[in-house]
């Protein structure tokens, strides 16, 4: 996957998540419309390819002025992960030279891979992820569940346990997937059927979205790193 190629893929991976992310507030909220709005017809502009330099400076824009709104990141680390890819593509738009755009969006890649090993490594430091505890209260106490039939899953512990040690392991290992673009596919299919389940289960479908925003990056930052070292 060559630069630009990358670069544009991720640039439609991202307004296709902007785009659900906003339609949400159309429908339920009121005095927050307007802004959602602009966002949307923005993103819908940045799929289409229509002066995606400009769109970007102005999504950027109607981002900090929604963490403004919102004092803050509302929706935790989707948000987050969103500003961050939106910062990148746009210093990966403007930066002068081809080395620096290069930087700009390889640091969203290392950025995509620590964010797996790092809740890996929360999780494998938390007992009461090691035993299994946590994601059974997240089945009984929660409001996360799509749906209260899902809260009897808290009495399966064995098979919370054995998927609690699943998760820890794959984010722990997940950056040595990187050795080949083979490692590096499985371990994107798998990690893009862990955010497709959550989306299912607890109703986290704006991480679906926007952390497969982020695989372009990666994907080229690991082809990149083998041709610089062949």
């Amino acid at each position: 996957m060559n630069f630009e190629f990358a670069i544009r893929l991720t640039e439609i991976m991202m307004g296709i998540a902007f785009v659900q992310q906003s339609a949400e507030h159309l429908r339920i909220f009121t005095h927050e419309r307007i802004i959602f709005f602009i966002r949307l017809i923005l993103a819908i502009l940045l799929i289409i390819g229509y002066e995606t330099t400009w769109v970007l400076l102005a999504l950027l824009l109607i981002g900090l002025i929604i963490l403004y709104i919102f004092d803050g990141p509302y929706n935790g680390g989707a948000d987050r992960m969103g500003m961050l890819i939106l910062i990148c593509l746009v210093l990966a738009n403007l930066l002068p030279t081809l080395y620096w755009r290069e930087i700009a969006f390889g640091y969203l890649a290392i950025q995509l891979i620590l964010s797996y090993f790092i809740s890996g490594w929360v999780k494998i430091i938390n007992p009461h992820w090691r035993s299994g505890q946590a994601l059974s209260d997240v089945f009984l106490f929660s409001a996360y569940p799509v749906c209260e039939s899902l809260r009897k899953w808290s009495k399966a512990t064995r098979f919370l346990f054995i998927m609690s040690w699943a998760v820890i392991i794959f984010e722990l290992i997940f950056p040595l997937s990187l050795f080949s673009s083979l490692t590096l596919k499985m371990a994107l299919i798998v990690a893009a059927l862990f955010h497709l389940s959550n989306a299912f289960l607890f109703g986290l479908n704006r991480f679906f979205w926007i952390w497969l925003a982020a695989y372009p990056s990666i994907i080229w930052f690991q082809q990149r790193i083998f041709v610089t070292m062949g």
